[in-house]
């Protein structure tokens, strides 16, 4: 069975976007090593699950800089992997998709993604989406959560989680700008 894995920035005071939904707190963190290892978890999965608000963003951002010469080495492999990939929107209120390799999940979202679980190949990771997670979660489909915290504090923001959730530490990897990836599995009733 494949796995789904949320890789979510989170700040220390556990909000995954300020209330507006903005994420500026997290770009001034940005380096080059971190540009790696999203390339290398992205390496274990080949599909990518998003929501509407993630994919309206991703979409109208990484074809355009694929294209660019500004990029970093490191985030050019990332850009041409994650165009690559097949991507998984779920949205009620979209009508159509237009980034490469997308496919829109309108109805039927559980039962959808349940099905995507079972078909073969590797994991499916969702980036941000927190609206999608927490859907995701009430039907236990979730099984790993990668939680970028970032060293900021916003204050005031849209948390993460909602419902209490057991999860079960597997490791931490810190990078150059502070930032710690904490990798949880979740942790059976």
């Amino acid at each position: 069975m494949r796995r789904i894995i949320v890789s979510m920035n989170v700040t220390v005071d556990g909000f995954m976007a300020a209330p507006d939904g903005g994420l500026d707190w997290h770009l001034q963190n940005w380096t080059t090593d971190m540009a790696d290892l999203l390339a290398q978890q992205l390496g274990t999965a080949d599909t990518i699950l998003l929501g509407r608000n993630t994919y309206s963003a991703m979409a109208g951002y990484w074809p355009a800089v694929s294209t660019g010469l500004s990029l970093s080495r490191s985030d050019l492999a990332y850009a041409t992997m994650i165009n690559s990939y097949q991507k998984i929107v779920c949205s009620t209120t979209l009508k159509c998709v237009y980034w490469a390799n997308s496919r829109l999940i309108s109805s039927n979202i559980r039962t959808e993604i349940s099905k995507l679980k079972q078909q073969p190949g590797k994991d499916i990771i969702i980036y941000g989406s927190h609206k999608l997670v927490r859907y995701l979660s009430k039907f236990n489909l979730i099984d790993e959560y990668l939680l970028w915290l970032y060293p900021v504090s916003i204050g005031r923001g849209i948390a993460l989680f909602h419902q209490p959730q057991k999860l079960r530490f597997v490791g931490s990897h810190i990078l150059s700008s502070g930032v710690a990836v904490l990798k949880y599995s979740i942790h059976p009733d």
